[in-house]
């Protein structure tokens, strides 16, 4: 299933008969988990303060996800306890690739994937190197990790190189919940625009929120859409407050991606 499976889920094999005592064990052994998978019938994080999370969410955006994805090809970038990664595979989906840089993460999503016997691949790499991995994928998500990268339109620009259909984007989302419908151009003395409540923010987090540090940049949802659309992308669906669909649509920039023509001072 992964090139390199933890100690606990290589010695463990799920079978048709589960002792749940003994996958409780197992479970508390890999340490707090964020996602709330249901495994034969244990919880992982019954106690989620967000709820049955990611379910609470994952309910309406699946209803934008074909339920049969046969022959297709799935990238989760920050893929966590492997959530999202397990619903893509039981719809089908002939290859899914999840990758975190958090061991903890994908030690759990290995035990995960082992004990529902799916057959998943799980990697430990950086969202700035996932331009390394070869070829594109039919779905690309991107969920629950713009918030926390400190240069997270970088981070964006590299996943568009991976989507061949559909990109999944999640992000906490914080200010104005608005869309925003922005001027061709504003004059240079123009400021008021700038006080308007939604008006394209992006809030920077010095410090702390929420008792992460890894919490950077929370935009509002004008932000996003702004970010999303300027890198290329068309808004082809927004299943619930914090999620997009979207296509590529311009991605490239006279032949070529446009962070790579960023990067060489073409764009």
């Amino acid at each position: 299933m992964s090139s390199s499976p933890d100690v606990l889920s290589s010695n463990y094999s799920a079978s048709n008969s589960v002792n749940p005592d003994e996958l409780a064990r197992r479970i508390a052994e890999l340490g707090d988990w964020f996602h709330n998978l249901d495994l034969c019938g244990v919880h992982t994080a019954p106690d989620h303060f967000l709820g049955d999370f990611p379910n609470v969410k994952w309910k309406d955006i699946a209803k934008e996800i074909p339920d049969d994805l046969t022959g297709a090809s799935v990238l989760d970038i920050g893929c966590n306890g492997g959530f999202y990664s397990i619903q893509m595979k039981q719809r089908g989906a002939k290859r899914v690739l999840g990758v975190d840089v958090d061991d903890r993460y994908l030690n759990q999503a290995r035990f995960a994937a082992d004990t529902l016997k799916l057959d998943i691949e799980f990697q430990k790499l950086s969202v700035y190197a996932i331009d390394e991995v070869e070829g594109q994928f039919d779905y690309v998500l991107f969920m629950g990790l713009f918030y926390h990268l400190r240069y997270p339109v970088l981070a964006l620009d590299k996943v568009i190189k991976k989507v061949k259909h559909r990109l999944v984007f999640q992000t906490m989302i914080r200010g104005s919940e608005n869309p925003f419908h922005a001027e061709p151009d504003y004059k240079f003395w123009e400021k008021k625009i700038f006080l308007q409540p939604d008006f394209p923010a992006m809030y920077f987090i010095e410090k702390s929120y929420s008792n992460d540090y890894t919490n950077w940049w929370i935009p509002n949802r004008a932000a996003v859409e702004g970010v999303l659309r300027s890198s290329g992308l068309q808004l082809f669906s927004h299943p619930e407050a914090e999620t997009w669909i979207c296509t590529p649509h311009h991605v490239l920039n006279k032949g070529r991606y446009i962070l790579d023509r960023e990067l060489d001072g073409t764009l």
